[in-house]
């Protein structure tokens, strides 16, 4: 029987959401369900046009807690896969940020794992953007909608 894929990255390097899918899938008949999301840069964010998102990390510490983040959706559901890709440094609008991937045997694990991981990213991970808009660079405050979010998943 195959063990549990688990794959978490951190790279300035764009991905290939097929390739990284089919690493995902690849030679494990258990699974009948892949849930993926692509985060991408938006041209426009608060009202101002953004030429250029640059993502900053702790190395090492931005790992773990993706690391963590995987582990926690593991105990909850039933995976046999999970996969975060998140890029640093500078993007353009359209260029993906993040990748999130989940498989199972069934679909309901599968998108509940991937929406938890990607709710948990948002909040816990150490990294930092910064845009550049018409009116200069400018950092990104957290948002209380992913606080939001990820209370939804609050055990008790």
């Amino acid at each position: 029987m195959k063990g549990v894929f688990t794959e978490v990255r951190v790279q300035a390097e764009d991905f290939d959401l097929g390739a990284e899918v089919a690493r995902l899938r690849a030679g494990d008949p258990r699974i009948g369900a892949v849930v993926s999301f692509v985060g991408t840069v938006r041209d426009m964010n608060d009202g101002d046009q953004v030429a250029e998102l640059e993502l900053e990390h702790y190395p090492g510490m931005t790992e773990r807690s993706l690391e963590d983040i995987v582990e926690q959706a593991r105990a909850r559901w039933p995976l046999y896969g999970a996969l975060v890709v998140h890029r640093i440094g500078p993007m353009k609008p359209q260029e993906q940020i993040v990748l999130v991937a989940a498989s199972a045997a069934h679909r309901g694990e599968a998108f509940a794992a991937c929406e938890f991981i990607m709710d948990y990213l948002k909040t816990d991970a150490p990294f930092w953007k910064k845009e550049q808009t018409p009116n200069g660079a400018r950092w990104v405050d957290a948002r209380s909608s992913d606080d939001t979010a990820k209370g939804k998943w609050a055990v008790g």
